[in-house]
């Protein structure tokens, strides 16, 4: 992941969702090595995500993040980001 990408997630998520960047650099180290295939790992990682912005998220909602990630993976961009949480 490029640095620009990532800093632009963490702009992202500290203006619209009113999550701390160092918060996000928790979560992304204890799943650093973690597969993003992995729909269960994706999953956990997006509920946790959720609850730290204190933001309900349908399962529908849910379920559309999780299947972008693991069959996007690194070719997710922040325009792409920004839409999947703006629904």
């Amino acid at each position: 992941m490029s640095q620009d990408f990532q800093q632009n997630i963490f702009e992202h998520l500290k203006k619209k969702a009113n999550i701390n960047p160092n918060e996000v650099m928790n979560v992304a180290k204890s799943v650093q090595n973690a597969n993003f295939k992995d729909e269960r790992t994706v999953r956990n990682l997006v509920r946790q995500l959720a609850m730290m912005a204190n933001k309900p998220l349908s399962q529908q909602k849910e379920d559309r993040i999780v299947k972008m990630i693991t069959e996007k993976g690194h070719q997710l961009d922040h325009q792409t980001l920004q839409q999947l949480f703006k629904k």
